[in-house]
């Protein structure tokens, strides 16, 4: 069974998201238009996860105060703590060194 989610489920879910923390803050949709220049039909359109240009979900999420958030879209590989580690399939595997078994002398 397939586990991944299509591209209109995410936004389905990215359209709730916003709504949520647009009545947290409590802001109608109004309010949003007249703080980003976004129009209310576009924000409803949002809301109801149907998609909206890249721009205006920017300026939204940016009035809802979660411009902080954005980077988590497509986060920095360099900032990532597994970027700065070393490749181990270039490096040579460390090798065991064999011990001889010696025969063992009772009291010798």
């Amino acid at each position: 069974m397939n586990d991944k989610k299509d591209y209109q489920e995410y936004i389905k879910e990215l359209g709730q998201k916003i709504k949520t923390y647009r009545i947290m803050k409590e802001m109608s949709q109004q309010d949003l238009e007249d703080k980003t220049g976004v129009s209310k039909r576009s924000i409803s359109r949002l809301e109801q996860g149907e998609s909206v240009q890249v721009d205006n979900l920017f300026k939204i999420l940016l009035a809802l105060e979660l411009g902080d958030n954005i980077e988590l879209l497509v986060p920095d590989q360099t900032k990532r703590p597994s970027f700065y580690l070393e490749k181990t399939a270039d490096k040579p595997k460390r090798v065991r060194k064999k011990i001889k078994k010696s025969e063992f002398k009772w009291g010798g």
